[in-house]
């Protein structure tokens, strides 16, 4: 297997997988806090149809992951109603909140599984067994990044809501303005990344968070392989 398709065989399964189950639990969480938009438009089904984004899921991904850029995407979100919340302040924090949530909660049963694989010889036993254990490795590093990427207090991020959450009222208000300008700025993070890489934007800002989280999951893994 080329190592080209070998990387693609490894990674869109388990950036669907992260991404979807990100969406999910934004749904499921509004659900619970009194929103059912998403029940309403069937939003809540883990069948990666009804959530995958062909350019930001597969197309954007992909090219990145070629072009040996920084792998991240996006799905189509799932529809939240702040005013269907209960309490629509603390509400949307919880919802923003259960995206990354969920990716660190898929990190750790994907080092609980690694650390397994480990223990039974599979980490080093042919091409298949390396396959498996090369893509669990991803499938952390991917949530993590998803995670650590999306708590950005950049519009739309998941980060920006829970600002927005924490800031005064009227501070608040001033912040929501800047939504519009939000997928802007995200571009030009990534063109930063691209065009700019001796000023290690990304290395600089979720790099250290996104090293130390991978430091603790491959501990657990090893310390499960023992």
């Amino acid at each position: 297997m080329s190592e080209t398709l070998m990387l693609a065989v490894v990674l869109v399964p388990a950036l669907i997988v992260a991404i979807v189950f990100h969406e999910v639990a934004h749904g499921w969480t509004a659900l619970m806090l009194g929103d059912p938009t998403a029940k309403e438009l069937n939003r809540l089904s883990l069948n990666p149809i009804r959530h995958v984004d062909p350019v930001g899921t597969l197309l954007v991904p992909g090219m990145l992951a070629l072009a040996g850029g920084p792998v991240f995407g996006w799905a189509k979100p799932v529809p939240v109603r702040k005013d269907r919340l209960n309490n629509p302040r603390f509400g949307m924090m919880a919802v923003a909140a259960a995206g990354p949530g969920t990716n660190l909660i898929l990190a750790a049963i994907g080092a609980v599984l690694l650390g397994i694989a480990a223990a039974a010889g599979l980490a080093v036993a042919g091409e298949e067994q390396g396959l498996l254990t090369t893509g669990l490795f991803y499938f952390i590093l991917i949530n993590v990044f998803l995670a650590t990427f999306n708590m950005l207090p950049i519009p739309p991020f998941d980060g920006s809501h829970i600002l927005e959450g924490l800031l005064p009222p009227s501070m608040a208000r001033a912040y929501d303005k800047l939504r519009p300008l939000g997928m802007l700025l995200f571009f030009g993070l990534i063109a930063l990344t691209w065009f700019a890489p001796d000023l290690g934007v990304l290395e600089n800002t979720i790099g250290p968070p996104v090293n130390w989280a991978m430091d603790q999951y491959i501990g657990l893994a090893q310390g499960i392989a023992g």
